[in-house]
């Protein structure tokens, strides 16, 4: 019977060898991920986020300036097709609601943030 539990025993400390490669491997690695210099193309801009933040809000704005002058036009009786009013004003709806979306988000995450225990 001691033979049995001493092929038993072989097999765990290949077992347990093989993991402690596995861990050493991976720590290996972990370290090298953090020594490696960070590209500067995944490098964030501090004002990135802001500047998208502005630009995705002027176009909104735009897009409900256009549908306004196109419903306008409309009613004054230009040659305007109405598919093109239409169109126009709920590409400005859908833009408005997506802006709202995000605010939304922003608002809920700063919430969480400054609720967070520091």
């Amino acid at each position: 019977m001691s033979g049995v539990g001493g092929i038993g025993g072989a097999m765990g400390v290949d077992r347990v060898m093989a993991l402690r490669a596995q861990i050493l491997e991976r720590n290996a690695a972990l370290s090298r991920a953090q020594q490696a210099p960070v590209p500067a193309a995944t490098e964030a801009k501090p004002d990135s986020f802001s500047a998208t933040l502005q630009t995705a809000l002027r176009t909104v704005n735009e897009n409900q300036q256009a549908a306004s002058q196109l419903s306008a036009a409309y009613e004054r009786g230009e040659t305007v097709d109405i598919a093109k009013v239409m169109l126009a004003r709920q590409q400005a709806s859908v833009g408005f609601e997506a802006t709202l979306q995000v605010r939304n988000k922003l608002l809920s995450a700063y919430k969480d943030i400054m609720s967070m225990p520091v």
